[in-house]
């Protein structure tokens, strides 16, 4: 029987590419180990996100390169996963390795609901995640989250956030009537954002979601001005109206030199529940035509669905990932799977530009 070694081993997992990042899973340090006893090859792979979107293509693809090698029968891949930064050990929030602005273009789209699942399910696949409700006029995070009353203690000058389902979460609406408007000009709103940023205690995170208000405004030009982002996700429903708002945001986030990450269509479609009929009550597929018009990436689609709107009334946001119908559940994963490869893909290229120096 041939004889094995390690670095046959690693050269054959040098044909292996991550699907999204277009390089060698080598070259990419994401193979932590190899262990070879006799006929069995063990690999240790560690994913840039533990929402990888391709793991069991991933999986396919060492398994065939390694059987290619003569004496090679058995292969075992142990996975771990380690979110990495696109922010370049940014002063500012040094603890948060990637913060995601969620927007849209005009209100009503459920960017909100959106935010909640993302944050949520990103935490379900391992990560540590915050989630940060910068509308400050509309501030329904902690009744979505089931978090609504939460008084916030400071604790060596910092505020200590709220945590739901491991979630850490903070809102103006912690320090406001639920009933009483805001009525408030940009400086205001600056202010609050930057407090959020800087006074929270938000620790070690993988993650940072922000829930902005709808529209081009103040709040997004703050959070832009006073954090390093990886990128935004827009919002938007099929319809046309909200198309060319969705796309207004898109090109606004451009102008802040922020990258989006990606449009997620929400309301697509209605599935009766009753006889399995499909109406497509807004239209359907146009934010994934808007995408490719735009050129960002299209990020899935979520249907229009009762159960989401009982959960987020509720504030038990777990349940759209344990008591969901199977076809919303799967959508969900497939938009939070999406998002976490995007995530991954702007931390790499990041990682991956040149560093200019000047003597």
């Amino acid at each position: 029987m041939a004889v094995i070694t390690e670095e046959m081993v690693r050269d054959r997992l040098r044909t292996v590419n991550d699907p999204e990042l277009h390089r060698d899973i080598v070259s990419l340090d994401m193979v932590k180990q190899i262990r070879v006893d006799e006929s069995m090859v063990r690999v240790h792979v560690e994913l840039t996100t533990p929402a990888c979107p391709l793991k069991d293509r991933i999986q396919r693809d060492i398994d065939e390169a390694l059987k290619a090698l003569d004496g090679v029968e058995t292969v075992e891949v142990e996975w771990s996963a380690s979110v990495r930064s696109s922010r370049g050990g940014a002063a500012e929030l040094p603890g948060v390795k990637n913060v995601i602005a969620v927007g849209a273009g005009k209100g009503g789209v459920g960017k909100s609901t959106a935010a909640v699942l993302l944050a949520f399910g990103l935490h379900r696949s391992g990560a540590t995640v915050g989630l940060m409700d910068a509308d400050v006029y509309g501030p329904s995070i902690p009744t979505m989250t089931g978090v609504e009353g939460y008084k916030p203690d400071v604790r060596e000058d910092m505020i200590v956030p709220a945590t739901a389902g491991g979630v850490k979460i903070m809102s103006i609406g912690f320090m406001v009537d639920r009933n009483q408007p805001l009525i408030w000009r940009g400086p205001m709103t600056h202010g609050v954002v930057k407090q959020f940023l800087e006074q929270v205690d938000w620790g070690q995170l993988d993650y940072l979601i922000v829930d902005l208000p709808p529209g081009t405004g103040d709040v997004p030009l703050s959070l832009a001005q006073s954090v390093p982002m990886t990128g935004s996700v827009v919002i938007c429903t099929p319809q046309d109206i909200a198309l060319l708002d969705a796309t207004r945001a898109v090109k606004m986030y451009e102008q802040l030199n922020v990258p989006c990450l990606g449009i997620i269509e929400n309301m697509s479609y209605y599935l009766c529940p009753q006889c399995g009929h499909r109406d497509e009550l807004f239209d359907h597929g146009g934010a994934a035509a808007a995408a490719q018009r735009l050129s960002v990436p299209f990020l899935g689609e979520i249907p229009l669905n009762a159960k989401l709107r009982v959960y987020g009334d509720g504030g038990t946001p777990e349940k759209a990932f344990t008591e969901m119908d199977d076809y919303v559940a799967q959508a969900i994963a497939k938009v939070v799977a999406n998002t976490a490869g995007q995530i991954s893909v702007r931390s790499e290229s990041r990682s991956a530009a040149p560093t200019l120096s000047v003597e």
